[in-house]
């Protein structure tokens, strides 16, 4: 692995929320009612997560994202100024209160309720408002938990400055050929390839889209096809404690590891073992680990 004194520019827009963990002796079916053994609450959202991976990571990094005119919103910000994040294109809505995940854990299986809120609010103007920040960037990195209309115009707005885009194409969502095509690596869950690319075989979506797509499962284990074969990554620690978060702290290794101009091969290894770190602690932010702890 190679890493430079140069710290990358990286610019995150997406999500922040709070994550509100409620641990139970069994995930409720449908009409059913549980009581939980107790309740945690932790900073997350994907956007916010990888916002701060990567500055743990020593990026020097911008986070374009919305929260609302509340105390949640305030912590927030204050968390990721914290983390050595750039807030100055965080805004601050009125129309929305913070953006909260509601998340069921039982025996490291969950289930998880998203609320943007004031994630929807996020415009294009205030995507406009940090162009300065985007072409100066090394990277640029997205996810689906903001409007799909903003991350088009975003992706639109990065290619035509020329600027390197990763994607984190989750929640799944149906995205376009056209959209795809534009992004330079894309991460995706295994459960959603078919919700993300329709219903074509798995085989030919790798080969579609060779060093560039990148399928994780909750084993910490990640699948791409190199242009000769399939290739396969697994780092699952046996102390294995919390898995959400582990598809934004391998994004924000792997990212890392692409700016300092490493192999493919060499990044999906970062991404894996910055994800095997996380997994450690509770919380998608808590145990995201520092570069001069890995290398």
């Amino acid at each position: 692995m190679n890493f430079s004194s140069e710290h990358p520019k990286i610019v995150v827009i997406g999500s922040c929320s709070l994550d509100l963990i409620l641990y139970t002796d069994k995930i409720p079916s449908c009409n059913e009612t549980v009581m939980a053994r107790h309740s945690e609450n932790f900073f997350g959202g994907k956007g916010a997560n990888q916002a701060v991976g990567t500055a743990r990571l020593g990026a020097n990094v911008h986070f374009v994202g919305c929260v609302g005119i509340d105390p949640l919103g305030q912590q927030i910000m204050r968390n990721l100024v914290n983390e050595n994040v750039n807030v100055g294109f965080v805004y601050e809505t009125d129309q929305e209160a913070t953006g909260i995940a509601y998340v069921t854990s039982c025996n490291g299986d969950f289930s998880i309720v998203v609320d943007p809120a004031s994630n929807k609010k996020l415009t294009k103007k205030q995507i406009d408002d940090a162009e300065k920040y985007i072409h100066s960037a090394s990277l640029i990195l997205l996810q689906l938990e903001i409007p799909m209309e903003i991350i088009e115009y975003t992706i639109v707005k990065a290619k035509s400055l020329g600027k390197m885009i990763g994607l984190y194409a989750s929640p799944g969502a149906k995205l376009s050929d056209h959209l795809l095509d534009q992004v330079d690596f894309i991460v995706a869950r295994s459960n959603e390839l078919s919700v993300i690319f329709g219903e074509d075989k798995r085989e030919e979506i790798f080969k579609k889209y060779q060093n560039k797509l990148f399928v994780r499962d909750e084993t910490n284990s990640t699948i791409y096809f190199d242009g000769t074969e399939m290739k396969y990554f697994r780092n699952e620690h046996e102390s294995m404690v919390y898995k959400m978060g582990m598809g934004d702290a391998f994004t924000s290794g792997f990212a890392i590891a692409l700016c300092h101009k490493n192999t493919i091969e060499d990044c999906v290894k970062f991404g894996n073992l910055v994800s095997s770190k996380v997994s450690l602690g509770k919380g998608a932010q808590t145990a995201l680990p520092y570069l001069k702890d890995l290398i």
